[in-house]
């Protein structure tokens, strides 16, 4: 940002933004980022409005997309909403017919002098956002008035009244400290002309604050509003990360709160656990609201709690439910789980068909019992010997190599000792074989023997 354009903006101090090549709206140069073009009434004109780096779209979470400005058949509607600070937000009625855009800083009408705010909605969206705050778009008569777009001279004295509002909240919080009241003080807005403050306050309990009102109006020579604001509206205002490591819904994008029970919670099978229940403003959190209706739907896909699945080995009860997957956990008791099955939502509504006609099916899940494999009988016999074990073990040989000898050929080789060659265990083996056989065979010339004798015997008593 050259010398020529810092001059375009009174007061401006230098800082990082100003040097990455336009102004953000830092507050040193008095000035707001999201001001508007002001080119009536003696106001900043288009070309000012480019060297400043005014953002002419708002930056606060109830801007809303204008889908209809294109759409030429679409009747104008002359009112407009304007947003103010901490989400105040009002419809103004534009009677002198401004080229107003969404973006542009005006001064509208208040009780006592006028304010300063931005322009967030324009157009045929105005009447629905009527319509849903439940006023009538028929009748403008009851609003306020735009006055023209923000001039410098405006915008000057707003930026004074906002440079007090912290020191004036920090005097007040004093103030209520020493009457002793049990309430705090969590912001101050004033008013875009400075005639006006208004003291955001949170209490648990009614608060008697006559006493303080009379004491701020003396000591900040304003008009005083007290207003409370919930524990939502003051996490909102205060901003944060929420659990899901994104910042929070109600600093960034809701405009209203709704009420969330712990209805929500149990339809969703959650456990009832406040500390993870419980957003930051220590109340249930909003999203527990956003997918209601879709575990809605889904339950009315779902048998009932009460329904009880009846089999030949048993009464089945409802254990568990996943809504979401459409699969459910059954058991044999009512209370704990016992012989827990998982079947689908389908196969459910099927055996409570087959129950109502008297049939009872033979188990809760057929694909299972299909697919359960059937243990083939084992021979034990066909195994090793249990004996195996209590075998010794192996020792290595002693034996030395086999030498390699040439038989003079000089091709040929012959073994010098074949039998220290082989293993000492296969040695052994064939050892035990060799007279084994030699007990056979002499068992086998007994028999003959005793045959051959016991024939001759025989012969000899029958002559």
């Amino acid at each position: 940002m050259d010398e020529i354009e810092k001059k375009a903006l009174p007061d401006c101090t230098e800082c990082s933004r100003c040097d990455s090549g336009g102004c953000g709206g830092c507050g040193g140069c008095g000035l707001d980022a999201d001001a508007g073009d002001s080119s009536q009434d003696g106001g900043v004109d288009a070309e000012d409005h480019k060297v400043m780096g005014w953002r002419r779209e708002p930056r606060g979470k109830l801007y809303a997309t204008n889908w209809l400005g294109d759409i030429s058949s679409v009747a104008d509607f002359p009112a407009v909403q304007v947003q103010f600070k901490n989400t105040r937000a009002g419809f103004f009625l534009n009677s002198s017919k401004l080229n107003l855009e969404i973006g542009d800083v005006v001064a509208v009408e208040a009780a006592s002098g006028h304010d300063i705010g931005q322009v967030t909605m324009v157009g045929p969206l105005v009447r629905m956002q009527m319509v849903k705050a439940k006023l009538d778009p028929d009748n403008l008569d009851d609003l306020k008035k735009v006055f023209r777009k923000a001039r410098p001279s405006d915008m000057e004295r707003f930026n004074e009244a906002r440079s007090k509002e912290h020191s004036t909240m920090i005097k007040s919080r004093a103030i209520a400290e020493e009457l002793g009241l049990n309430m705090k003080i969590g912001d101050v807005e004033y008013q875009g002309d400075g005639s006006k403050a208004i003291f955001y306050y949170i209490a648990d309990e009614r608060v008697d604050f006559r006493k303080l009102i009379r004491i701020l109006a003396d000591e900040f020579k304003v008009r005083i509003e007290m207003k409370q604001i919930g524990a939502r509206q003051e996490t909102g205002r205060i901003g944060g990360i929420g659990p899901c490591g994104r910042p929070l819904c109600c600093s960034s994008w809701m405009t209203h709160f709704v009420s969330v029970g712990t209805g929500a919670a149990r339809m969703q099978d959650l456990s009832m656990n406040p500390q993870k229940l419980a957003g930051q403003c220590a109340k249930l959190k909003c999203c527990l609201n956003f997918e209601i209706d879709a575990y809605a739907e889904a339950v009315k896909q779902i048998p009932s709690k009460d329904e009880v699945l009846q089999t030949k080995d048993g009464d089945y009860y409802l254990f568990k439910t996943d809504i979401l997957t459409r699969t459910l956990t059954y058991s044999t008791d009512r209370r704990t789980g016992a012989n827990l099955t998982v079947i689908p939502a389908s196969r459910a509504f099927e055996i409570i068909a087959l129950n109502k006609q008297g049939i009872k099916v033979d188990c809760l899940d057929e694909e299972a019992l299909d697919k359960k494999e059937v243990r083939e009988y084992i021979d034990l016999t066909d195994q090793d010997a249990l004996t195996r074990f209590d075998k010794a073990k192996k020792k290595k040989s002693k034996h030395k190599p086999a030498q390699k000898m040439d038989n003079g050929s000089g091709h040929a080789e012959i073994w010098k000792d074949e039998a220290s060659a082989r293993p000492r265990a296969a040695q052994e083996h064939d050892q035990v074989k060799k007279s084994g056989n030699q007990r056979r065979q002499k068992r086998q010339l007994r028999n003959k023997e005793n045959k051959s004798n016991n024939k001759e015997t025989n012969d000899a008593n029958e002559s």
